[in-house]
C-alpha cells in the first residue's frame, strides 16, 4: 500500500492515496478494513455470506455491515481481466525469481507485450 501511486493528469507530483480499493471477497479482514479508514480510503470490498450470518447472530452487537458500492465493485473486472492476461505470461504465473526487482521487471516486459500487441 505505502508504493502505490496515482498519476495526476496535469502536472505535480503523483498522490499516493487512491480514492477507493477494489478488493475481492477473499480480503475482508478488520484489519485491512481499519488500515483503509485510516487513510481515508473508501474500501469496495463485498462481506462473504459467512460473515454476514456472524454479524446479524450477534444482534445489537454486531455492528452496522461496512459500506459497499455495487456499482463501483462492477470496475473490478477490469482489473481481474488485465491480472488474468499477465498471467498467461508463465514467467509472472509461477513466481520463481528470488528478487523482487527480477519479478518486477518480467511484470513491466509482459505489460510492455502486451500493450504493443493491441
Amino acid at each position: 500500500m505505502s508504493r502505490i501511486r496515482v498519476p495526476r493528469t496535469g502536472p505535480g507530483r503523483p498522490r499516493t492515496r487512491p480514492l477507493a480499493v477494489l478488493a475481492d471477497r477473499a480480503y475482508p479482514s478488520r484489519a485491512i478494513r481499519s488500515h483503509l479508514r485510516r487513510r481515508g480510503i473508501r474500501a469496495v470490498i463485498p462481506q462473504p455470506s459467512d460473515q454476514i450470518g456472524h454479524r446479524l447472530r450477534r444482534g445489537r452487537q454486531g455492528d452496522r455491515p461496512p459500506g459497499f458500492d455495487r456499482e463501483v465493485y462492477k470496475q473490478r473486472n477490469t482489473v481481474e481481466r488485465c491480472i488474468n492476461r499477465l498471467k498467461q505470461w508463465r514467467g509472472l504465473a509461477t513466481p520463481s525469481d528470488k528478487l523482487a526487482i527480477a519479478y518486477q521487471a518480467a511484470l513491466h516486459l509482459a505489460g510492455i507485450l502486451i500493450w504493443t500487441r493491441r
